[in-house]
């Protein structure tokens, strides 16, 4: 049994390992906002055709 219980508690603390560094990435960066351009081909704008 104590080999279960390392492996679980390995297991925990890579858990939080990953946990604590995806947090750390939605807490501390900000995305930079942007304009973009979608062109649409006018096929899609004339209500006719579908």
């Amino acid at each position: 049994m104590p080999t279960l219980f390392r492996f679980l508690a390995i297991v925990a603390i890579l858990a939080g390992i990953v946990f604590a560094a995806m947090f750390a990435l939605a807490t501390f960066v900000e995305p930079t906002p942007r304009e973009i351009t979608v062109t649409i081909p006018s096929s899609k704008l004339q209500p006719g055709n579908r």
